[in-house]
């Protein structure tokens, strides 16, 4: 793979010149293929739509060809090398980086590396954005288009960060580089195709924290939520790490797999809720708080359990069944946690009975609110729940 920077050509060394006059074909799309002289006998062939689909198929036709597939900049800076590393191994491919327009752009805002939050939008997942939005955090988001500046703008003043400073840089180190800088709330200008877009946020806007225990009133819920208290308790035990996958049985509000998710940008969440209403609240609650890629189904556990990626982390909530914790365990990753609420005292049997056998840690957790009474203040107990959270032990 070839890195190429916004002039191409003329910006490569002669060693990476050879590597592709060499080659018997080149991969990448007509933007990048303008950007090279047509060398004879050399054919082009673009990326497959859809790429990650049609990649494993073409690659198979090229077996034994000397291919150079071009790319922008640093193809592993959310950049297709990444891909073809993961289908042909990291020993099948060679990359030559350009500088990337991240690079670039925090050379443009005078920014350093540690100082800033990258952000790629794919697809339509705009709302990954409001994850990030601190008074003082930089972004520098990847854009998708022309219309990305203009979406990211309105995000910022619908969340009440409209004092947040957009810099659109266009065309990165080409000749016709462009830059804007604008207040959100004064955004109004046309933006080029291919731009990176800096933000300095500014405002307190929605996001509370990235600490567990998000407030109650954040998620749209039908009272089938798991509260602030016990929620962080949850959260504490089932040990959110990067990377790892986390079921969320019985999700109600998907309280819990979003506040996994919002952990740590790696972090993968399944919610399985059965009731189609809470199912789309679950997704509507995911997108406003930053995580669009939470998985939800639409299913009864535990029949659609044995049909789900191994996890390394388990919440069960609601009214639990036996068989449901059993197939929860079986599944668990050695070192994974789980971590079970009951309600009811049929609920709590079942689940004292799996402590007996498995082990970890049982506590009843007994939450009090102050509430007016008339003219004075008075506490106000909440259900109690119990807690059930064990760790399997790696054999």
């Amino acid at each position: 793979m070839v890195g190429l920077s916004a002039r191409g050509w003329d910006d490569l060394p002669e060693r990476l010149r050879a590597i592709i006059r060499s080659a018997d074909m080149l991969l990448g799309s007509s933007r990048h293929f303008d950007l090279i002289p047509q060398f004879l006998d050399q054919q082009r062939v673009p990326w497959p739509t859809p790429l990650r689909g049609g990649l494993p198929s073409l690659l198979n036709e090229l077996a034994g060809r000397r291919v150079v597939a071009l790319a922008s900049g640093d193809p592993l800076v959310a950049g297709i090398g990444s891909t073809l590393v993961d289908l042909l191994g990291v020993d099948a491919v060679r990359i030559y980086p350009a500088v990337s327009s991240v690079a670039l752009a925090r050379a443009r805002m005078g920014w350093p590396e540690e100082t800033t939050q990258l952000v790629r939008l794919r697809g339509g997942d705009l709302d990954v954005v409001r994850r990030y939005l601190f008074p003082g955090e930089r972004l520098i988001i990847l854009s998708r288009d022309a219309a990305s500046p203009d979406e990211v703008a309105q995000l910022l003043v619908d969340v009440g960060c409209r004092d947040s400073v957009i810099t659109v840089l266009g065309e990165l180190g080409s000749e016709c580089e462009s830059r804007i800088d604008v207040a959100a709330r004064d955004w109004a200008g046309k933006a080029p195709a291919l731009n990176v877009i800096c933000v300095a946020c500014a405002g307190v806007g929605r996001n509370a924290s990235l600490a567990p225990g998000l407030p109650d009133e954040m998620f749209d819920h039908d009272g089938q939520l798991t509260k602030r208290d016990l929620r962080a308790s949850a959260l504490a035990r089932l040990m959110p790490r990067p990377g790892e996958l986390l079921w969320d049985v019985g999700a109600g509000a998907g309280s819990i797999a979003i506040e996994w998710l919002r952990s740590d940008p790696s972090c993968r969440a399944v919610a399985i809720e059965r009731n189609l209403d809470r199912v789309k609240r679950i997704r509507g609650n995911a997108e406003a708080l930053g995580v669009p890629g939470l998985e939800v189904l639409h299913a009864q556990a535990p029949t659609v359990l044995t049909s789900l990626a191994q996890p390394d982390a388990v919440f069960v909530g609601g009214g639990v069944v036996a068989e449901t914790l059993e197939q929860s365990w079986a599944a668990l990753r050695p070192g994974g946690r789980l971590v079970v609420h009951a309600v009811t005292q049929e609920t709590e049997m079942i689940i004292v009975d799996s402590w007996r056998r498995y082990g970890g840690e049982l506590t009843r957790h007994s939450v009090e609110h102050l509430e007016p009474i008339g003219r004075y203040h008075g506490w106000r107990p909440a259900r109690p729940v119990v807690q059930w959270s064990v760790i399997k032990e790696v054999e």
